[in-house]
């Protein structure tokens, strides 16, 4: 089994993934020894790289590595997949078109898992909504308010709500509205009409086609901001943020920021999202 979307997956399949995470905790087993994982990643690539290369190898299994622009070459991916198949037993590509590596999915006969692309970014929001679960809160019963642009994190969020229903708020300037009609979204470009029925604020990174002071002075997720959310709310920014552009710093050294506690969790789910794939 191929993971390249939250659409690939119904909730009985996100459910035994948490459970095999909750076992990925407690683990002492080499459940990967004697495979070996081809890893397409860029230099860049800090927290999914190091969690998937210390996930593989803790389980006693090996990576080898490749910058994502060997997969740009002229030869087809069908050949490149091809090949990779007589040594290895898995794929995880980063790779900023989610169409190349779809294509490679099709042509593969051994799991191929997307770890980001510039269309969606499954396994970080899978194991933010576990580590969301893992705090005792009912993930599907929370209303979570993405603020930022149509990018990659706010579609796989808008993804996983629709898929998990739960209430999904947009906050953005008008040409950041996604083009779609669904019951668990809701845009605004007003943050502060959102606050009151927020539990999880969530942020990723501006644009350098972003007027920044301009976003500031509208959108900056403050302390005063969170103050104004539900009972027990949490800040999740997606790394990497920037104190003072998306977040503020005080907001950042406050009881609402949940960031570094929920990325530990990376680790055991993506180890679990392997395991899963090769078991299906």
């Amino acid at each position: 089994m191929h993971l390249l979307s939250i659409k690939d997956l119904a909730i009985n399949d996100i459910n035994e993934i948490f459970s095999l995470a909750d076992q990925m905790k407690e683990n002492k087993k080499m459940l990967l020894e004697g495979k070996t994982f081809v890893l397409f990643f860029p230099e860049s690539s800090i927290r999914t790289r190091l969690s998937f290369e210390k996930g593989i190898k803790s389980l006693g299994g090996k990576c080898v590595l490749f910058p994502p622009e060997t997969l740009d070459k002229r030869e087809a991916l069908m050949d490149v997949v091809g090949y990779i198949e007589n040594w290895a037993d898995g794929i995880v590509i980063r790779h900023r078109d989610f169409e190349k590596v779809t294509r490679l999915a099709s042509a593969s006969n051994i799991p191929i898992i997307n770890a980001m692309t510039s269309y969606n970014h499954p396994c970080e929001i899978i194991s933010d909504l576990y580590s969301i679960k893992n705090v005792g809160r009912d993930y599907q019963s929370l209303t979570y308010t993405f603020v930022g642009e149509n990018g990659n994190i706010g579609n796989t969020w808008r993804i996983a709500a629709e898929i998990l229903d739960f209430s999904f708020n947009h906050v953005s300037t008008k040409n950041n509205r996604m083009k779609m009609d669904d019951q668990n979204y809701t845009f605004t470009t007003n943050l502060d009409d959102v606050l009151s029925s927020t539990d999880v604020m969530l942020t990723d990174p501006l644009s350098k086609d972003m007027r920044i002071q301009e976003y500031i002075e509208k959108y900056q997720v403050t302390l005063k901001r969170m103050e104004q959310c539900k009972d027990n709310s949490m800040l999740n920014p997606c790394p990497p943020f920037f104190r003072g552009e998306e977040v503020s710093e005080d907001v950042i050294n406050s009881k609402y920021f949940v960031g570094y506690d929920f990325k530990k969790n990376l680790l055991y789910v993506q180890q679990s999202i392997i395991l899963y794939c090769l078991r299906n």
